[in-house]
């Protein structure tokens, strides 16, 4: 059967190092295929209807699921032709106008902006835009160090320009959450309170239909302005909503090829075939690696600095989606992968031991970005020194890749779990073409295993405990 998957884009998904004696065997996916085809008609159906099999909100009510929906703009979809001009607008008025920009907010409202910032702030980034403000992130911890430390940032960038212009955007969908309330609140009282330094603006991200929430209140009081988190998106899967959009707006990036990398991966992905869907080929392989192989840990590990918090995003979007107790029909099932964020080749020196010589129970997911070959060369300033003449002329970018590869060859030696994701580049439309792919892999494999991938009952447990402790 076919192994790797390429898409004319050039991004591709190489799961050869999952196939083969001692790993998944083509007998096993072929026995799989009456479940794979269900699947990807499930997924199919979410499509049409914007509604998943048995799936409630936490409040017991029926509730949609629209994240495919999110790549087509339209009227049928939360991203709206309108909501993209606006956007465009809003990042426009905020580079020309804003000092500074603290974004608040905590998982999905945090961790997919995060990535978009962590790219576009690369120096190998196509389209950089270097008229930017300042930007933080808080609010995605309780983290009074941290706050304090941005806070001191913000005095020493007064210190050149008085009054300092500081938008604070709190993202969250109730306006009450905890860690994204407690940074806002925080940040707008100090800056309103030395107005001699600092002068402070906002705008909002939250649910426009609940009229009495804090955050709309604010808004309409002060004329801020406000965002929808759209009805049916899910936290995790809000990076390219208004939540993650709203980051990308400020950084200038072109939200549209964003979405339109979004939509030609949703296209490329139609099929009920795995040789030719690469989202349903990777989802089975890491259900098949589950279920019958006992991988219940997924590392997943670019081999780019930048793309650490894409590892952290993916953390929440696996964890939440997959981590369930029960299936649809209430069997206990206890299903799920334990998340781990690695770095190539920062984590080769740290957490290659275990995934070589530790517990069988580790499928590790490497990511490489093509176009940085070339873009970095070493010259050897000590040629007395023997040991360095190797390093003369060597292409930082190859020997990354050669570091990565020789990871793939020595996990693959002993049948140990490995897949690849390769991108062409590092941009708007590569980003939404793997944000969308990890989406709809998780979606896949979710009706896979049968169980609600769009749910999150175990995340509600603690909010109820934590908020009677800060009640008393």
């Amino acid at each position: 059967m076919k192994q790797k998957i390429t898409l004319p884009s050039g991004f591709s998904f190489d799961g050869t190092n999952m196939l083969g004696e001692g790993r998944i065997t083509e007998q096993e996916l072929h026995q799989l295929a009456p479940r794979i085809a269900c699947a990807a008609a499930a997924v199919d159906d979410i499509r049409r209807t914007g509604k998943a099999r048995n799936h409630f909100s936490k409040d017991g009510n029926p509730e949609p699921v629209y994240f495919p929906r999110l790549p087509y703009p339209g009227d049928h979809s939360p991203n709206t032709p309108e909501l993209l001009d606006q956007l465009k607008a809003f990042g426009e008025s905020v580079r020309q106008n804003e000092d500074a920009v603290i974004f608040c907010g905590v998982g999905g409202s945090y961790l997919g902006g995060k990535v978009l910032y962590d790219c576009a702030s690369s120096e190998f980034w196509p389209h950089r835009c270097d008229q930017l403000p300042s930007i933080f992130f808080s609010g995605n911890n309780v983290d009074s160090e941290d706050m304090t430390e941005i806070r001191e940032w913000l005095e020493v960038l007064a210190r050149n320009k008085k009054p300092l212009k500081v938008l604070l955007v709190p993202i969250s969908k109730s306006g009450t959450t905890m860690e994204t309330t407690t940074a806002f609140l925080y940040f707008y009282e100090y800056l309103s309170r030395h107005s001699d330094r600092f002068e402070v603006h906002g705008a909002v991200v939250t649910d426009n239909l609940m009229e009495s929430g804090p955050l709309n209140r604010l808004a309409w009081k002060f004329g801020w302005p406000m965002f929808d988190v759209p009805v049916g998106i899910g936290g995790r899967f809000s990076v390219l909503s208004t939540p993650g959009m709203v980051v990308g707006a400020v950084l200038g990036l072109d939200l549209p090829e964003l979405l339109r990398g979004a939509r030609d991966m949703d296209e490329a992905c139609r099929s009920g075939d795995i040789e030719t869907n690469p989202a349903l080929f990777n989802a089975t392989l890491k259900y098949v690696s589950a279920a019958s192989h006992g991988a219940t840990i997924e590392v997943i590990m670019p081999y780019a600095m930048r793309l650490k918090a894409l590892g952290e995003w993916y953390v929440q979007l696996l964890a939440e989606s997959l981590g369930k107790r029960k299936n649809r029909e209430g069997e206990t099932v206890f299903y799920g992968r334990t998340p781990v964020v690695a770095i190539g080749t920062t984590d080769m020196h740290a957490q290659t031991q275990m995934h070589q010589e530790g517990r069988r129970d580790k499928v590790v997911q490497f990511l490489f970005v093509e176009s940085w070959k070339g873009k970095l060369t070493v010259h050897n300033p000590f040629p007395e020194i023997a040991e360095y003449r190797g390093y003369e002329g060597l292409d930082a970018a190859n020997a990354l890749q050669a570091a990565m590869e020789a990871n793939e060859e020595a996990l693959s030696s002993d049948n140990r779990l490995n897949a690849l994701y390769t991108l062409p580049e590092l941009s708007e439309y590569t980003l939404g073409q793997l944000f969308y792919f990890l989406m709809l892999s998780i979606a896949y494999e979710g009706e896979l295993a049968d169980v609600d991938a769009y749910d999150q009952p175990g995340v509600e447990i603690y909010k109820k405990i934590m908020k009677a402790k800060l009640k008393r």
